[in-house]
């Protein structure tokens, strides 16, 4: 899979009433799903025109207002792997790099790194039709590469469960093993920095930030979780290291990226604290701690998960202001509490 290679899918999941464009099977009521992909066509179609024109007329992709604005309402496929790479500086590094992915197939591979990878090849969307033995291509071999290219390339974090899931993203809609490498290094390096390190130092106090902000922004339910020590941990963690994949609807996933990539880490607490909010008395209702674990895997699925036009503009309303300042001082709070509580333990 290289640089400009198709953008049509190894089959056409159109042929199929059970499967989605990016090659998934539709768990949702077939009926609502329709529904809301029929009225979501038209909307694409729109953004569509209104994208083409403005890269027309500013093809370098510039970051302002305008541009937040518009990615903020959704990038329509056709572009969407152009933007996430200008807008994360994935395209500014392979540019700057040429060679260097494919110069990291070349490696002689550590062998425990490939048999890490190997063994997480079938759990990777096994329900796709793009991943298959029998699509072709198979996008099972670009998602090998870009996980074994990307283990030599940060060896502190090698591979760890969860990057498969992210990778195999970007393959869907990069088409691109080189871009999708690019972009994973933009995540892992950049937007996300110690999340899947081994100590996942990244993730436990984003997690911690979480619980500081559900206690600002929904008191009560602050208060229920905090019954609970190490709740977030249980509730949460998916959602942040897999970057809502397999969490929230394609669709929707797909709208938090582009403003994952172009706003920052950010949005991955609007996208929590909006579930969080708008979910209140179901959560509240809870009573025991599987009460809260199954409340919170039931409030991703549903028509307001699923309506991803609705969704991103409630996560850029319901939470109220949240600065990336704010977020930062937080993160150096809880970050300086989980080293202090982790040097006591050892």
């Amino acid at each position: 899979m290289t640089e400009g290679a198709s953008q049509a899918l190894p089959c056409d999941p159109g042929s199929e009433s059970r499967i989605d464009p990016y090659g998934f099977q539709i768990h949702h009521d077939l009926a609502s799903y329709q529904e809301m992909r029929s009225e979501y066509v038209a909307v694409l179609a729109r953004r569509s025109t209104r994208w083409s024109k403005l890269l027309q007329e500013k093809p370098q992709v510039e970051k302002n207002l305008t541009v937040k604005r518009f990615v903020r309402k959704g990038v329509p496929n056709e572009h969407r792997a152009r933007i996430w790479m200008v807008a994360s500086g994935a395209q500014e590094e392979l540019e700057r790099r040429p060679g260097y992915y494919h110069s990291l197939l070349a490696l002689e591979h550590d062998s425990k790194l490939k048999e890490t990878i190997q063994m997480d090849m079938h759990r990777t969307f096994p329900d796709n039709v793009l991943f298959g033995n029998r699509a072709e291509p198979s996008l099972q071999r670009a998602l090998y590469n870009v996980l074994l290219a990307y283990g030599h390339h940060n060896k502190a974090v090698g591979y760890c469960q969860g990057m498969n899931f992210i990778a195999g993203y970007l393959i869907i809609i990069t088409r691109d093993d080189q871009k999708s490498f690019w972009l994973m290094d933009a995540l892992l390096s950049r937007i996300l920095p110690d999340y899947y390190s081994p100590a996942m130092l990244g993730l436990k106090t984003d997690q911690g930030v979480l619980g500081q902000l559900v206690k600002a922004k929904a008191p009560a339910v602050g208060q229920l979780m905090a019954q609970f020590p190490g709740v977030w941990t249980l509730v949460a963690s998916r959602w942040f290291i897999c970057l809502y994949v397999d969490v929230l609807p394609i669709e929707t996933v797909l709208r938090v990226w582009d403003c994952l990539f172009y706003e920052g880490s950010k949005v991955l607490f609007r996208v929590a604290l909006t579930l969080v909010v708008r979910h209140q008395p179901e959560i509240l209702r809870a009573r025991s701690l599987p009460d809260v674990c199954a409340c919170f895997k039931q409030i991703t699925s549903g028509a307001f998960t699923l309506d991803c036009h609705t969704f991103m503009q409630k996560i850029f309303t319901e939470p109220g202001s949240l600065s990336m300042t704010t977020i930062d001082k937080m993160r150096d709070k809880c970050r300086q509490q989980i080293l202090e509580e982790e040097s006591g333990q050892s």
